[in-house]
């Protein structure tokens, strides 16, 4: 066998490792992805499949850089900037376009539809928004959640704790206001109660 021929073999193996690779990586990771962008996109996710679609393209351009082992949180800090870049470039909707009936709502979007959920969201910065989201909707923790922030483990694990504190005063400050726009003076002297017993 002469040496050129050696190397086409060789380049053979290696187009196959990757394609089994991206196969794995696929089949393992798209729906999350897909899922990360339809919660974090308007009026119900409509270009979720084709930012998931750029996200994993730039996984296979990238294929070299993706660690192994974690590749789902370099996936989703993908998709973040993925997503940066398509709001940026974001065009109004016409009225004609919208749906009058929604289609297919996923679970977690539903939840998101709770006004009182999205008002104590709503009183979060954004990054505390992002921190919350990872681990309660995307599963992401410890070293992954470190990785899609892009910091040390120990920098994501004080953002949690920072952001769960800050969650815990938000639902707190919601409930009170709730109650205050009710105008039910003893509901709200039970909930000082309560807080002032923690």
């Amino acid at each position: 066998m002469d040496p050129d021929e050696t190397a086409r073999v060789d380049d053979g193996d290696d187009d196959r490792d990757d394609t089994a690779w991206f196969d794995a990586l696929f089949a393992a990771h798209a729906g999350a992805v897909h899922r990360y962008l339809v919660r974090r996109l308007p009026a119900g996710g409509a270009d979720a499949e084709d930012l998931a679609a750029d996200v994993l393209a730039t996984a296979w351009r990238r294929r070299a850089d993706v660690p192994r082992g974690a590749e789902l949180p370099w996936l989703y800090r993908t998709a973040g900037f993925v997503l940066a870049n398509h709001r940026r470039k974001a065009r109004p909707t016409p009225v004609a376009v919208v749906p009058e009936v929604p289609d297919d709502v996923d679970p977690a979007a539903l939840a998101v539809d709770d006004d009182r959920v999205r008002a104590v969201l709503a009183r979060l910065s954004p990054r505390d928004r992002q921190v919350l989201l990872l681990v309660a909707w995307d599963g992401v923790g410890g070293d992954g959640l470190a990785q899609v922030l892009g910091v040390s483990r120990g920098g994501a694990d004080a953002a949690l704790s920072r952001a769960r504190a800050r969650l815990r005063a938000a639902w707190d400050a919601e409930t009170q206001d709730g109650e205050t726009q009710d105008g039910d003076g003893a509901a709200e002297g039970d909930a000082a109660a309560q807080a002032g017993a923690r």
